[in-house]
């Protein structure tokens, strides 16, 4: 009978153990991970994502996000 009571509690620590350790895991930083990604292409395979990520000049966005309206 002692041992099951204490085979339960060993259990017990246990999953509790592992529920703070997980939730004190940090996600996927998303950031990181595009960076990696990026970085893992040639300059050629990268040139377009970079292109669409930077805003043109002809944007006919104003500064306050208008749109020339």
């Amino acid at each position: 009978m002692i041992a099951v009571v204490v085979g339960v509690l060993v259990v017990a620590v246990v999953l509790i153990g592992v529920v703070v350790w997980s939730r004190k895991r940090p996600g996927p930083d998303g950031v990181a991970s595009f960076r990696r990604q990026i970085d893992a292409l040639s300059p050629e395979a990268r040139r377009p994502t970079i292109q669409r990520m930077r805003p043109t000049d002809d944007d006919p966005t104003d500064e306050d996000g208008s749109h020339g309206t």
